[in-house]
């Protein structure tokens, strides 16, 4: 399933997905809302919907701005296209080789097709690429997947090297503490099958790449983070660095849901015998319904005030609520929407010393008044691409929030109940030179030699859009870095 693009609905069990669940949400009705991330090969790639964005020059000035040296967009630009292989562009934008395969999509579905034609409609114009000179316009996203098989970082990086003689790969193992010694990483204690505990230790540095959740889960568990905090449940603190865990942020997704004249949607498909029928498709001729990314495309919107785009909507040809964890009966399709640079700010903290307890996730959704103003906007920009002539007539009515929600206030009590995670968790391990950074700008921890993270946590600020074409960059950009110290 993870190999096959329409194979994410499938992928929300515990063997490659840790299932983690926010504390509840004090803006949000007190929901304790669903909060994937990917534990298997190649993490959360292995699992995400495949878009490809890279996000806004000026998300990356920005970085810079903030005192990280060398992260300009033009300083990041060169590891985009060192990791990229596009199978249509090339330029300066866009490179061609890397190990991470980008391309366009097989075949759009129709619904997709009409509600880009109907943003357009709408009034943005059409735009060719989401990640060349503007992000702004109408379009269809390029996706990490070619030939119908998803391109995960594994794939892309793992998988051509893994027969390297200076290559270990150990799978059902978990790494439940950093060992420090002198103030120095000097290995890592890994907890096998049954209660094995062994240490490797480490040559030169010792790397932690596990996301915005389980890198500062991993460096608390390991005596660093704050120091009151840690204490408290009965962790000895070894370095006391604030910022571990602070600065969560995430995009949250407030979606309008329809039903449509007639079952033109996928939805059933992922049931027997239709995808029976599409899995024999897909091992034959690498297409059909189950080669699509579900979420194919939409647009980048530039609401009034603003000087870049801020709100990104697009289609998913299908129902997929509260991110798939409720069905609802019936035939339509979804439209997502998220605002892009959320001021709200959360945290992730440990919920006891136990490496396997679940740990304290708080995006603090809508805590900040104009991501509530964002989000009901976001509904009504909705409504009215739908009411354009290119989708209306494939739509018989709204069924969330349903038109009776016309107010302020009923679209926010509809938000409460129904806005999900979008899957980009950012900034638990920020980059930056003040006393709650966590990381300096070349991704080593402050305050501890011989250990850097590397990957999303140490976003400074969420970039505007998807995240994961953004983390490979991360994950280039710091590689390089590791090398060259060595």
């Amino acid at each position: 399933m993870i190999h096959i693009p329409a194979g994410i609905g499938k992928l929300f069990g515990p063997g490659v997905n840790w299932r983690f669940h926010t504390v509840p949400q004090v803006n949000l009705d007190g929901r304790e809302v669903w909060y994937p991330q990917g534990k298997t090969l190649g993490g959360s790639s292995s699992i995400n919907a495949m878009i490809y964005i890279r996000c806004q020059r000026e998300d990356y000035d920005n970085w810079a701005e903030l005192g990280n040296s060398g992260w300009r967009y033009e300083d990041v630009l060169p590891y985009f296209r060192k990791s990229e292989d596009n199978d249509r562009l090339v330029n300066r934008y866009h490179g061609q080789g890397g190990p991470l395969w980008v391309s366009d999509q097989i075949s759009p579905h129709p619904i997709t097709r009409a509600f880009v034609r109907a943003v357009q409609q709408y009034g943005l114009p059409f735009n060719p690429d989401f990640n060349g000179d503007t992000m702004y316009g109408a379009g269809f996203y390029q996706v990490t997947c070619r030939d119908g098989r998803r391109r995960s970082a594994a794939v892309s990086y793992l998988h051509p090297v893994r027969q390297r003689r200076n290559l270990s790969v150990k799978t059902d193992a978990r790494v439940t503490r950093l060992v420090i010694e002198g103030g120095k990483a000097v290995g890592v204690e890994v907890s096998g099958r049954g209660s094995k505990k062994t240490v490797f230790k480490a040559g030169r540095e010792v790397l932690v790449s596990s996301g915005a959740i389980n890198s500062p889960r991993l460096l608390m568990l390991s005596g660093i983070g704050p120091a009151d905090e840690l204490s408290a449940i009965g962790i000895k603190p070894i370095h006391d660095l604030n910022g571990v865990g602070k600065n969560l942020q995430d995009h949250i997704c407030t979606n309008v849901h329809v039903a449509t004249r007639g079952r033109i949607s996928y939805d059933g498909h992922d049931r027997f015998p239709k995808d029976l029928v599409h899995g024999i498709q897909w091992l034959l001729y690498r297409n059909g319904p189950a080669a699509s990314v579900i979420v194919e495309g939409g647009g980048f919107f530039q609401t009034e005030g603003e000087d870049r785009p801020d709100l990104q909507i697009h289609v998913a040809p299908a129902t997929v609520v509260r991110g798939g964890q409720t069905r609802i009966p019936g035939f339509g399709f979804t439209v997502n929407s998220t605002f892009l640079r959320p001021r709200s700010r959360g945290s992730v903290k440990l919920r006891s010393p136990n490496p396997a307890d679940e740990p304290l996730i708080d995006p603090n959704y809508m805590s900040d008044p104009y991501d509530r103003g964002k989000a009901i906007l976001s509904v009504r920009t909705i409504r009215k691409v739908l009411a354009q002539s290119a989708i209306a007539d494939l739509i018989e009515s709204e069924r969330l929030p349903g038109l009776a929600a016309q107010s302020d206030e009923q679209i926010m009590a509809y938000i409460r109940q129904y806005a999900c995670c979008d899957y980009h968790p950012v900034g638990t391990c920020r980059m930056g030179s003040d006393e709650d950074a966590v990381v300096d700008a070349e991704l080593r921890v402050r305050g501890v030699e011989r250990l850097r993270v590397i990957d999303s946590s140490i976003m400074p600020v969420l970039v505007s859009g998807n995240t994961n074409g953004p983390t490979m960059m991360i994950g280039e950009k710091g590689a390089e870095m590791v090398k060259a110290a060595a």
